[in-house]
């Protein structure tokens, strides 16, 4: 019987695959194409919420950035909450043209806490009517002239809730932002663009979005790590699907130490666990309950994309296991022999000392980049300094 373990494990990986085997006509689609929105009929008025923490350096330029917009600046109010700051976040805010909101509270120190404490000042001071839409943004972001026009398109042809295109600003500094700015590179052609086409609902990605002030009567209710994720997920299973526009460009600073870039990605971990907690079986929920099929569609795609990777590869795993702790019940092969077949039957039927190899040469591999990442880094730019004189030399000819 032990000869049916790896036709099972294969069953269970091509179940698994064919739930996501869609992701590649969003792979293919988004490569050459994207919505475009018509020319807004009228302007709507906005409110900017940007969360900044410590970030004085910084803030004044995403100021100037939309004091510079070809919008009308009267329907824009920037809003800034100077979150547990030591240092002059507030002054530059004001000087900068913003409303400024003071918080300090170490207990709750996240973006969440933050959004939720300026949100519950603008409704206090301003009334819940007073905006139509809610940019958010981090501090440290820029953004083309232009983008709030292109925004106020997508918004004007009835979009509740639309995100943008996230370029990096320090692409070149080296391999760690250049790996990040890959990273956003292939959310926008593999994520945003295809489902814009499709008219299916995309995520948010913490920074450079807007929605309808609808969405926030009740205040924001999102404090975790990861409050974009829970916002999505709420968001889709209320209807709402979350729409993209290709020409509204902004620009977002990446991490360039190590150190860094992992604790930013372990506080991801967390939260992307922590927001599936919260939201996962409702948007699973919803694929059954809902009345037509392409929300229930949406709810599933979202339910797959605010999935973290981790779980998956936990229930395929807990999957194989349950099949060889079946197989060891209900017939006399051993257990060892079991666990062994168990084992020994990855994806590519390898046995554990080659999965050992793989795993220890990758580690290798990892460190060998981290010791002479400079050096890597200056081969690769004089492969390009070669190849790039030859190719103008070709085109002049």
């Amino acid at each position: 019987m032990l000869h049916l373990l790896p036709k099972i494990f294969a069953a269970i990986g091509a179940l698994l695959g064919a739930m996501s085997c869609y992701y590649t006509v969003y792979a293919i689609v988004g490569l050459f194409a994207t919505r475009r929105f018509a020319a807004a009929r009228r302007q709507h008025r906005y409110a900017i919420v940007i969360a900044a923490r410590n970030e004085e350096a910084v803030i004044g330029r995403l100021l100037e950035s939309i004091r510079l917009q070809d919008y009308p600046s009267e329907l824009l109010t920037v809003f800034v909450v100077a979150d547990n700051c030591t240092d002059g976040t507030a002054q530059a805010a004001r000087s900068g043209g913003a409303v400024c909101y003071e918080r300090c509270d170490p207990d709750h120190r996240t973006k969440g806490y933050a959004l939720e404490y300026l949100f519950s000042c603008i409704a206090r001071d301003y009334g819940t009517d007073a905006f139509e839409g809610y940019f958010v943004f981090d501090a440290d972001n820029l953004l083309n002239r232009d983008y709030v026009s292109r925004m106020n398109e997508a918004f004007d042809a009835g979009e509740r809730i639309v995100t943008s295109c996230r370029a990096s600003k320090n692409f070149g500094d080296n391999w760690i932002s250049a790996s990040y700015a890959l990273h956003w590179l292939r959310t926008v052609r593999m994520e945003h663009r295809a489902r814009s086409v499709f008219g299916l609902a995309t995520r948010i990605q913490g920074t450079g979005f807007l929605f309808a002030s609808e969405l926030v009567k009740n205040g924001w209710h999102y404090t975790s790590l990861t409050e974009d994720r829970a916002f999505t997920a709420d968001a889709v299973a209320a209807g709402y699907p979350i729409s993209y526009c290709d020409a509204a460009v902004f620009y977002d600073e990446q991490p360039v130490s190590l150190r860094i870039a992992l604790r930013q990605r372990i506080r991801w971990a967390k939260g992307h666990l922590q927001a599936f907690a919260e939201t996962g079986w409702p948007l699973w929920k919803h694929v059954f309950t809902s009345h037509d099929a392409p929300t229930a569609f949406m709810s599933y795609d979202m339910f797959l994309l605010v999935c973290p990777r981790a779980l998956w590869s936990i229930f395929t795993y807990a999957a194989r296991l349950l099949c060889a702790l079946a197989l060891w019940l209900f017939t006399k092969e051993s257990f060892g022999m079991v666990v062994a077949a168990l084992l020994g039957s990855g994806s590519l039927s390898l046995p554990v000392w080659a999965w050992a190899v793989i795993g220890g040469a990758g580690l290798l591999i990892f460190v060998f980049a981290m010791k002479y990442s400079a050096q890597i880094e200056e081969a690769l730019l004089g492969l390009v300094r070669r190849i790039v004189p030859k190719r103008n030399r070709s085109d002049r000819n």
